[in-house]
């Protein structure tokens, strides 16, 4: 057996992903309607009702607006997230659904072994995700203003990387957000740009690292492109001299449209 990974919405305007662990269906997030939760459950040969966990990174809307739809098809769907997550999220009707998880406090899920993270972003407690497998290893990192040591730490050995590429700096700096907008954003507590998504590619490329694809999450409508995100990410790869070195598959997954299946 194996883990499998599929998006089925990343970008600013909502976030869900699907990992299959042995038997077990797991999202991670559900910031989307529940239609286009299902259609992607679909797609994938998935009824609602077989879901088994939600695990929550953050409270924003975009990433939780769907929790309730698919607890609602779903009679058996645990929602794990931190306390001061759950208490923001405000889900009473569903308090017999909760798992409580702590950042570095290690569960599983089937063989998995499940590692929340703390990340760097304006809201309560968010969390990132690995997901061990045996040698294999997918982890999760979006929706962090910067990467610390300790984030670093957690991702360096990922098979399958998903890690956000938000905005292209000048693009944002440009558009016609409010100044308090672009500064969130900008900030410790904001979001990746395509350039701190390339360095940290690149430095976890030159520690000959087992990362196979990349997959660059949650860009901006607004401020990003998925073919300036991926050229941001080779041109950077290009000028440390590491592209003779590495087949590592780098892949963008978007909005509006399911990924392809990645088995860990």
């Amino acid at each position: 057996m194996a883990m499998k990974f599929c998006s089925i919405s990343s970008g600013s305007k909502g976030n869900c992903y699907l990992l299959k662990i042995d038997e077990y269906i797991v999202l991670v997030d559900a910031g989307i309607s529940g239609k286009k939760i299902f259609e992607g459950l679909k797609h994938n040969g998935i009824n609602p009702d077989e879901v088994d966990a939600i695990l929550v990174t953050h409270e924003h809307s975009d990433h939780v607006k769907g929790i309730k739809m698919v607890c609602k098809k779903s009679s058996k769907a645990k929602i794990y997230a931190n306390i001061d997550t759950w208490e923001k999220i405000k889900m009473e009707d569903f308090e017999d659904r909760h798992i409580e998880i702590e950042a570095n406090n290690e569960f599983n899920i089937g063989k998995a072994i499940i590692k929340p993270f703390s990340v760097h972003h304006d809201a309560v407690d968010p969390l990132g995700y690995t997901f061990s497998y045996g040698e294999r290893k997918l982890s999760i990192l979006t929706d962090t203003g910067h990467i610390c040591e300790s984030i670093y730490n957690n991702i360096y050995d990922s098979t399958l990387l998903v890690i956000e590429s938000n905005h292209e700096v000048n693009l944002l700096r440009m558009c016609s957000y409010p100044y308090e907008v672009k500064r969130r954003i900008l900030g410790d507590y904001g979001h990746l740009s395509n350039e701190m998504a390339a360095k940290c590619i690149s430095a976890i490329i030159t520690e000959e690292s087992p990362c196979e694809t990349v997959l660059l999450a949650h860009l901006s409508k607004e401020n990003n492109t998925p073919q300036l995100a991926k050229l941001t990410i080779m041109n950077h790869i290009e000028d440390c001299e590491l592209s003779e070195n590495n087949n590592i598959n780098i892949e963008v997954i978007t909005q509006n449209d399911i990924s392809d299946v990645y088995i860990v």
